[in-house]
């Protein structure tokens, strides 16, 4: 597999001695301009879907979406290959470069995340492979002197009805004559061989053979290597900076001061970092020096107490008046904890400025951001800038930040050749934007028969889209603090869903799951305390709530089925949660056991209704990989600021589960003809409920704050 920039891509195209090269408008997306995080810089968009067939048969497929592990190097050309009737190993995987044509209009950029890469494809490379496959029809038909209507297409070869047959590298040339077709017809699920069906992932055997290139494989002829001496404080600045004992050390070649810290350039990597620890820096703390969690926490209790917040537009009914009247009434807190991206692969870019034009490597969520930031850096226009987007070694949101480019691109313009600035992983913990810590209060009231007659919901915590994206936050205040709960799927005629903002000093980020994690460990925690305190099984309860959505039953009873819910092995004891997000409905059983006072993961069943689906072994996969971040997150996650600085550094004192730690894993994906939803944030935000709920089976004990490695549990046994 190679990535491959835009300018190489055209002048393979031109020197290719003849093919097609199709660049399809999507009807759909006609004229539709971009919004939110799209590049100011750029003209209104439309959506775009390039396909290029050589006269040898080569097939290649630029993806529009950064791969980061979730697979769309796979389930991309998987629909277009689906419509084009070629097998899916015959295509080559380029990495699209920046462009409105590649900018997901459900995202409003040219942006990785939110779970919707298949959704944004699902139709648009569908109809790019149809309309590829009749251009190569009408081909073939105009050379035979045939109706097209009696040619079909299969295994890279169009046939007519006397047997002829031609390969699509020899149609490639007189196809790439014929009008685009505007209309065309695509295949009902009933006909797919792809769609739908286990394929073998095309990115593995770079991956295997160690050609795949990640940022940090990124080689340049002539190329320095770089690291970045960053303010321990976060929000600090530097004062001032000695580096004549550094730029003695062997291999040193400039020390360089960016605007995000002092840069050392070095002929290796090592010389660089042995350097910086030569670096002599008086540091201006800045406004964080005494910021600490006991700090930010009083700020959130202060204004979950005193500012009533801004109601929702979900909100329902008289809540304030049904818990007035309500024969019993029941009120927790729930508390989620600053959390890192812990990405395996640390930041990194390679930077290659000139006169006139700059190219960046860089693992990233955002081509558009990416390209914006290393202009801005470069001093250049963003079109001057090519942003090669590498493999990325763990996304998560944290790519979606380009706070780690420019000070790349300032160094190779002061030093005229490549550098590659790579963060260490120290660097990486402690200066992420971590997902915001939320304080989530609810209060819920029932009748004198038990039925649940009002539900409400405050959440208190900073915008990670006030930063970000102004203009969202200006027009949607609510922007990622409510995913779930704005999905709140249960029966309930009085809701109240309402936010208080509070910022704590420090920027916060997206993180995998983002909002639904906070809300799904609140809501599925407090269902489970409302049934004990009814006297009702967990299941029941929450299938009591679900009347008439048959989707959302189907996967909490099959969990249950798979789980032997309520009938575990002696000394284990279950917990249940259930999520609609993303489009997609996901429940979950956590089988634990307490010993020592410490909670033990054996089992957890997961069922997930996403809708149809590209590929179900990639599908399985995610899953898999959403439940092992959320079992990290739910059993060790915490960030700690101790004077504005933070405590945890790397994976000693930042846990994440490690393989003796895994349990088994139960995944069942339930069929269905509905709509894609997304798979790859889906499983994050149920595993943290299901322990907690497992744990008081167990124990009798409510965990309402995260991490449960934080408490000490004593079995009831």
């Amino acid at each position: 597999m190679r990535i491959l920039g835009r300018r190489e891509f055209c002048r393979s195209t031109v020197f290719s001695g003849g093919g097609l090269v199709l660049a399809m408008t999507l009807p759909a997306f006609a004229g539709r301009g971009r919004t939110g995080a799209a590049s100011p810089h750029a003209a209104p968009a439309v959506l775009n879907a390039w396909l290029k067939i050589g006269t040898d048969d080569s097939v290649t497929v630029l993806v529009d979406r950064s791969e980061m592990g979730q697979g769309v190097y796979t389930a991309l050309p998987m629909l277009l290959a689906e419509e084009l009737e070629i097998d899916l190993e015959r295509i080559e995987v380029l990495a699209a470069p920046v462009g409105d044509a590649y900018v997901n209009p459900l995202n409003g950029g040219q942006i990785t995340g939110t779970s919707n890469s298949i959704q944004d494809a699902w139709e648009k490379l569908r109809t790019a492979g149809a309309q590829a496959r009749l251009m190569l029809i009408a081909a073939a038909a105009n050379k035979w002197r045939v109706d097209p209507a009696e040619c079909r297409a299969a295994g890279g070869r169009v046939t007519d009805a006397r047997g002829r047959s031609l390969r699509y590298g020899e149609l490639a040339a007189a196809a790439a004559l014929i009008p685009v077709p505007k209309q065309v017809k695509l295949k009902p699920a009933s006909e797919f061989r792809l769609i739908g069906r286990p394929q073998a992932r095309l990115d593995t055997p770079a991956k295997v053979d160690g050609t795949a290139q990640f940022g940090l494989d990124v080689k340049l002829p002539g190329m320095l290597y770089a690291v970045i001496a960053l303010s321990p404080t976060l929000g600090g600045r530097v004062s001032t900076v000695d580096s004549a004992a550094a730029e003695r050390l062997p291999g040193v070649r400039r020390v360089i001061s960016t605007s995000s810290g002092v840069v050392v350039v070095a002929d290796h990597f090592w010389q660089a970092l042995k350097a910086r620890g030569a670096l002599e820096i008086s540091w201006d703390p800045g406004p964080n020096a005494r910021l600490d969690n006991a700090a930010f926490w009083a700020s959130l209790d202060h204004t979950a107490a005193t500012v009533p917040g801004l109601a929702a537009k979900m909100t329902r009914g008289d809540t304030a008046r049904a818990l007035k009247d309500a024969a019993k009434t029941l009120a927790a807190v729930y508390e989620l904890p600053l959390l890192a991206h812990a990405t395996m692969e640390p930041m990194n870019c390679t930077a290659d400025v000139r006169a006139d034009r700059c190219d960046v490597y860089v693992g990233t969520q955002v081509q558009q951001g990416a390209q914006a930031a290393a202009a801005d850096a470069a001093g250049l226009k963003p079109e001057q800038v090519d942003v090669h987007t590498t493999l990325l070694g763990g996304g998560f949101g944290r790519r979606l930040e380009v706070d780690f480019i420019p000070a790349a691109v300032e160094a190779s313009k002061a030093l005229g050749v490549p550098v590659k600035l790579t963060w260490t992983r120290e660097d990486d913990m402690s200066h992420d934007f971590f997902r915001p810590p939320a304080r989530e209060e609810i209060s819920a009231g029932v009748d004198a028969h038990g039925n649940l007659l009002a539900f409400s919901l405050h959440i208190t915590t900073p915008s990670i889209t006030a930063r970000a994206s102004p203009a969202t936050i200006a027009t949607d205040p609510f922007d990622s603090v409510i995913e779930y709960a704005q999905n709140f799927p249960y029966a309930v005629p009085n809701y109240r869903l309402s936010f208080s903002r509070q910022e704590i000093g420090i920027d916060v980020g997206y993180l995998r799951s983002v909002s639904h994690a906070p809300n799904c460990f609140a809501i599925e925690s407090f269902l489970d305390e409302l049934a004990a305190a009814l006297s009702k099984d967990p299941l029941e309860l929450r299938l009591a709530l679900l009347a008439g959505r048959p989707r959302h039953i189907a996967v909490l009873q099959e969990a249950a089925r798979r789980a032997n819910w309520g009938r575990p092995p002696p000394g284990r004891f279950q917990g249940l949660a259930f999520m609609e997000g993303y489009s997609s409905h996901i429940a979950q059983v956590a089988e634990i056991s307490v010993a020592g006072g410490a909670l033990k993961v054996h089992k957890i069943t997961c069922v997930i209704d996403c809708g149809q689906m590209v590929n179900p072994r990639i599908v399985e996969s995610q899953i898999e990989s959403g439940i092992v971040y959320g079992l990290s997150a739910a059993l060790w996650g915490d960030i700690t600021l101790e004077s504005g600085r933070v405590r945890e550094t790397n994976f000693h004192t930042y846990r994440v589960l490690r393989s003796n730690e895994m349990p088994e894993l139960d995944v069942h994906l339930i069929p269905s003809d509905a709509a894609p939803g997304g798979i790859g944030e889906a499983a994050v935000p149920p595993v943290a409920p299901a322990l907690c709920n497992a744990a008081f089976a167990a124990t009798g004990k409510r965990l309402r704050r995260l991490p449960i490695g934080s408490h000490a549990l004593v079995s009831l046994d």
